[in-house]
């Protein structure tokens, strides 16, 4: 034990999240961090198991949760009368957290930032290869010819990436693309001038980003203003042989018309790692258009990805304990501004 450790009072703690979701985010180390940190009251907890021994809630002051998290609402608080803090091994924070939470001066940290790293390094992969068609070569038949020059392809030069949304996954894009010789565009109404100076990167309107991007990234919170703010009529105005690629919400683009447009055009390819429902129908037809590659929702936080989550949560217990500033602090603005909801886990 650290002299550190020695000096700081163990404040009580439990976690309370689905048990797939401790063993893939809460690594040995980082619970036994937490376990050396704290005073853990019991064994890690479900939202079901916790709802018939609420008793367990009375002197926690420390909750450590993730996928699978409790709605956190007056009843829960009115268990947890100690609670001070809640680490959230996760992103999105729509589906538990409740304004009750700040009312009553709890503070909220995530890894929100943790679980956007791997997907803003699944869509610069993405963007990448799509700039060289490989999506559409690797579905199409086996090459019969060795190299040859395809001028249809646009490549990583001088192409033009178009980003809708500018949170911490976009962010996060920009950057790894600073190396590349792309001229990047994006479309946020709150993305300021001077930030978008600051990043590098052209403020347009969305009309203008689907006509002038050789492949656009999706990055657009999944709220009732952005639902469907992709169109049919934005699609049909692409490029010719450009990419559309979704990470965010299946619900930000109107599939019917994306699939209209696909069978339209077999210029265009769609990579998506989300779609309207998840998972996607048998009789789908994006299912079997030769135009679509397919992910299964593995763009954030996959296998060791995710203990990342759980030490970024040590960490900033740590500050916390030390009563030092967090870095991921959130609020309750959070709970409407959010690129991934959570999903069934």
């Amino acid at each position: 034990m650290t002299r550190n450790e020695d000096v700081v009072r163990r404040m009580n703690g439990l976690f309370v999240l689905s048990p797939e979701a401790f063993n893939a985010v809460y690594s040995a180390d980082a619970a036994a961090r937490i376990a050396r940190r704290t005073r853990l009251l019991a064994p890690p907890q479900t939202a079901g198991s916790i709802r018939t021994q609420t008793h367990l809630l009375r002197d926690v002051e420390i909750l450590f949760s993730g996928w699978g998290a409790p709605r956190i609402d007056d009843a829960f608080l009115n268990d947890a009368p100690n609670l001070k803090a809640i680490f959230y091994a996760a992103g999105a924070i729509n589906g538990w957290a409740t304004p009750a939470i700040w009312e009553r001066g709890v503070v909220v940290t995530t890894a929100n930032v943790a679980n956007a790293i791997p997907v803003a390094e699944y869509t610069l992969a993405t963007i990448l290869f799509s700039l060289k068609h490989g999506w559409r070569l690797a579905n199409g038949p086996r090459p019969t010819r060795g190299f040859e020059i395809r001028p249809e392809v646009p490549g990583n030069y001088r192409s033009v990436v178009g980003l809708v949304g500018m949170g911490t996954i976009a962010r996060m894009v920009v950057k790894l693309l600073k190396p590349f010789a792309l001229d990047v565009i994006t479309y946020d109404p709150f993305l300021s001038d001077e930030d978008a100076r600051h990043m590098g990167v052209q403020k347009v309107e969305l009309e203008e980003l689907f006509a002038a991007s050789d492949v656009v990234s999706l990055h657009a919170p999944d709220l009732p203003q952005t639902r469907g703010m992709v169109t049919g009529d934005m699609l049909s105005t692409m490029k010719i042989g450009a990419t559309l690629i979704n990470t965010s919400r299946g619900r930000v683009v109107r599939e019917v018309e994306l699939i209209d447009v696909l069978t339209q055009r077999s210029d265009l390819h769609a990579v998506l790692d989300v779609t309207e429902k998840e998972p996607l129908p048998p009789a789908s037809p994006l299912n079997h258009l030769a135009n679509v590659t397919l992910t299964p929702h593995i763009a954030g936080s996959q296998g060791r990805e995710c203990e990342r989550m759980g030490q970024y949560m040590v960490e900033e217990l740590d500050r916390y304990l030390a009563g030092e500033p967090l870095l991921w602090q959130v609020g309750p603005t959070q709970l409407a501004h959010s690129v991934h909801q959570l999903v069934a886990r």
